[in-house]
């Protein structure tokens, strides 16, 4: 089959290839993917930032969503059919979506949104589930709190926007003027144009800040928590909590406090917490979320769509910011 695949890690190494058809364990649905979509994440694995915890073995299919139907159904899966239209963010070491096919568990995978596409329904996943997880699981938001989303048009942001408004808080988001319009459309309350302000001037009290961009904007966004407000990265730094949840050895969350030492150390001193965050696959979330989005209280934003032949520039348009807003979209199937 056509993949995508990091052949070693670092920059410019990814490159089409023929690859074997991925076996199916017993577990396991074979996906035939209609489409993918592309993620900050997956350069980040592709340059080995997680090297340590992730250990993907060259050469690797990159590729964290996954839209598509079943092919094939190994003999112990019970929840899904032959034919299924389904989406999944595969779990860690076991990615691929820039591929014709991908042997996904079970437990990872869910049925698309009867509302959306297929190629709507794979720019959804790996976003989704990061909102759910930040919101749901981790912060616990509740009606009338209220949250800072940074980059507010982006993936993340804009999923972040809509489950909050949905969670019943009251939601401000950092974004630059061409997308004004869209993040109030998608339910911001507040919104500081960063061109033109400086959220840490305007903003005060907010229960749980999301910042995606880190260093000096995570520090700032620290200022503008209440009293045991949660601060949460996903841009880093890394935490022990990180490292725990990949199952890394002791030595590797020691390592990892280290490097976050200055932000929690500057917390504490402000009386709020922060956190790094690290998305994981689930199907039962994805369940949940696909009925979100049928009621019409979710909707992704794509940018644009590329064909598959052109996941380079796909991956290039992404990190080189050219984003206006939301998510990329390769199609695999036209």
């Amino acid at each position: 089959m056509k993949a995508f695949v990091v052949e070693k890690y670092g920059e410019d190494t990814v490159r089409a290839a023929e690859v074997p058809e991925p076996a199916v364990g017993a577990r396991d649905v074979l996906v035939r993917v209609h489409a993918t979509s592309v993620n900050p994440l997956d350069n980040m694995v592709r340059n080995g930032e997680f090297k340590q915890l992730l250990k993907y073995k060259t050469p690797f299919v990159l590729g964290h969503d996954v839209a598509g139907v079943v092919t094939k159904a190994g003999p112990a899966v019970r929840g899904f059919r032959v034919g299924d239209e389904v989406y999944a963010r595969p779990r860690d070491l076991r990615i691929g979506g820039f591929a014709e096919y991908i042997a996904i568990d079970e437990d990872d995978v869910a049925p698309k949104p009867e509302s959306l596409t297929l190629h709507e329904a794979a720019a959804v996943p790996l976003v989704a589930l990061a909102a759910w997880q930040i919101l749901v699981e981790r912060a616990n938001v509740r009606p009338g709190q209220k949250v800072l989303v940074h980059a507010g048009a982006g993936g993340l942001g804009s999923t972040v926007i809509q489950l909050a408004k949905h969670l019943g808080a009251s939601v401000a988001t950092t974004a630059s003027t061409p997308t004004i319009d869209l993040v109030r459309d998608l339910g911001a309350d507040v919104v500081v144009d960063y061109t033109k302000e400086d959220f840490s001037k305007v903003l005060s009290g907010y229960d749980l800040v999301l910042d995606a961009l880190g260093g000096a904007n995570l520090e700032k966004s620290l200022t503008v928590l209440k009293p045991g407000g949660l601060a949460i990265g996903v841009a880093g730094p890394q935490d022990a909590g990180f490292a725990k949840q990949l199952g890394a050895p002791f030595f590797l969350g020691a390592v990892m406090n280290f490097l976050s030492r200055k932000v929690r150390k500057r917390a504490k001193a402000l009386g709020v917490r922060y956190e790094f965050f690290f998305m994981r696959a689930n199907g039962a979330q994805l369940r949940e979320l696909g009925a979100l989005y049928d009621k019409g209280e979710l909707r992704p934003v794509i940018d644009r769509t590329f064909p598959f032949s052109e996941t380079l520039e796909a991956l290039a348009h992404v990190e080189q910011g050219r984003t206006k807003a939301g998510k990329v979209v390769v199609a695999i199937v036209p």
